[in-house]
């Protein structure tokens, strides 16, 4: 059987995306709480490291100032580099496939990173007016928050846990939905 043949009996992943059942606003919560511990982990390792260095270094006042700015944008780059990267790329981010839980888009095409960045933007416009942007994900059939609409993206419980991956020896039982 060529590749074209197989491509074309197997589900792309969008497709089996559409058919799984949306993520409520718990599961995309702790999800993304997993993310902030990995996001502040890795800012706090490099603020230690900072830190360790300015003991032995001599660092004027006027220049710790603009370190700390600098340290500021670079956890602003990095937090936001992780969501959109791993958006663009796989649809998860860590937090994400601890929860086996997936940023799919809502019609047809691509995540991509114009999408993932838009929905990033969402995200923070989401959670600026005392997280009512969130509040929609409650009432919502396709539990979409503010980030899903401007993105045009859905959250779904990820497809590839429902079915074992072809050739998988030990694969996990898989959990029957009612």
């Amino acid at each position: 059987m060529s590749s074209g043949a197989a491509a074309a009996v197997r589900p792309s992943m969008v497709d089996r995306a559409a058919d799984a059942p949306y993520a409520g606003l718990v599961t995309r919560g702790l999800a993304f709480a997993i993310d902030a511990v990995v996001i502040d982990g890795a800012a706090l390792l490099v603020v230690a490291v900072v830190a360790l260095a300015s003991t032995v270094l001599y660092i004027p006042d006027d220049l710790k100032t603009v370190l700390l700015a600098i340290g500021a944008g670079a956890y602003v780059v990095w937090a936001t580099g992780y969501f959109v990267s791993f958006w663009a790329s796989d649809g998860r981010t860590l937090g994400n496939r601890v929860m086996y839980i997936r940023v799919a888009p809502a019609g047809a095409g691509k995540l991509g990173y114009r999408r993932a960045v838009l929905r990033f933007v969402g995200l923070v416009l989401a959670v600026l007016p005392l997280l009512l942007g969130l509040v929609p994900i409650l009432f919502n059939a396709r539990r979409r928050g503010l980030q899903d609409r401007v993105a045009d993206t859905v959250v779904v419980h990820d497809p590839d846990r429902r079915a074992p991956r072809p050739g998988a020896r030990h694969a996990p039982p898989t959990r029957q939905l009612p």
